[in-house]
């Protein structure tokens, strides 16, 4: 015969005390909670030990995950991951006691609280209204390079918004491209929109002869490419090889490369700026 532990395992690490009712007696149920086998998370709910912290909140909250914890759920990238647990509760529903969470009062559809997630379009327009625009704009390029959604609905649900955070949401929706080929380069894209410096594009194809190769961002009539370098390192002598053979090739064919990483972007933007500026008027005179 399965324990209750058992018995909340298969069901997907939770159950309803109804549904726990149906295989297992109180008794049973008291005993798994005093050995610790099972916990309760809220009135009528159990859960095994151990369940993630973004599960324990939806549950504790009858809510659905949103925000930054629908977007880690949902593969989206995030710079950091949430501190708390962010939950999304009917509007007129009353504050209770439970884990720590960010709680957000909206409504949800049918699909929504089915699934107990947002869906990825909520998701990337929630996001944009409460992240900073580089980091809301990698949320919005990712779901668009996943085919998961497409910019005209990007634009179509931050037209209709309302209240705060509006103006980033439309930034973002406008700015987003299914192009962008990581989240480094999806945040340098943004800091050359927020400083105003324009004529670089995503994934630009360069071709010299036979060679071809993309860069993460282009600026054509420069010929000046952007490199976002972020954790990854070579791990090879052959892929080093073929590293510098791709970095050759962009220079014989009169590409200026700068190779900026992650810790340059992320926490010296102004260095960045200033480089980029530099480099592009020069290559613009010459």
């Amino acid at each position: 015969m399965e324990s209750v532990g058992e018995v909340l395992a298969r069901l997907g690490g939770w159950a309803t005390s109804a549904e726990l009712a149906q295989v297992a007696s109180r008794r049973a149920v008291a005993a798994a909670l005093t050995r610790g086998e099972v916990r309760r998370i809220a009135l009528g709910i159990y859960a095994v030990p151990g369940l993630p912290a973004d599960q324990v909140a939806m549950l504790a909250y009858d809510g659905v995950r949103s925000h930054l914890s629908a977007a880690t759920a949902l593969g989206l990238p995030l710079l950091v991951a949430p501190e708390k647990p962010h939950i999304t509760v009917p509007p007129k529903r009353h504050p209770r006691p439970g884990p720590p969470a960010v709680l957000h009062w909206a409504d949800t559809d049918s699909d929504e609280r089915r699934n107990r997630i947002t869906s990825v379009q909520r998701t990337v327009v929630d996001c944009a209204r409460i992240l900073p625009f580089a980091e809301a704009l990698a949320i919005g390029d990712a779901a668009l390079a996943a085919g998961t959604i497409s910019q005209d609905e990007l634009l179509a649900a931050t037209a209709a918004l309302r209240g705060p955070g509006c103006p980033n949401a439309r930034r973002v929706a406008a700015a987003a491209t299914r192009q962008a080929g990581s989240f480094l380069e999806s945040v340098l894209r943004a800091l050359l929109i927020s400083e105003g410096i324009e004529g670089f594009e995503p994934q630009v194809l360069v071709t010299n002869g036979w060679f071809r190769a993309r860069v993460d961002l282009g600026h054509r009539q420069a010929r000046l490419a952007l490199e976002a370098e972020g954790f990854e390192f070579h791990g090879s002598r052959r892929d080093f090889s073929a590293d510098c053979h791709r970095y050759d090739e962009l220079v014989a064919a009169g590409w200026l490369v700068l190779r900026l990483t992650y810790e340059q972007v992320i926490g010296d933007p102004a260095w960045v700026v200033a480089i980029i500026r530099s480099t592009l008027a020069q290559r613009l005179v010459g």
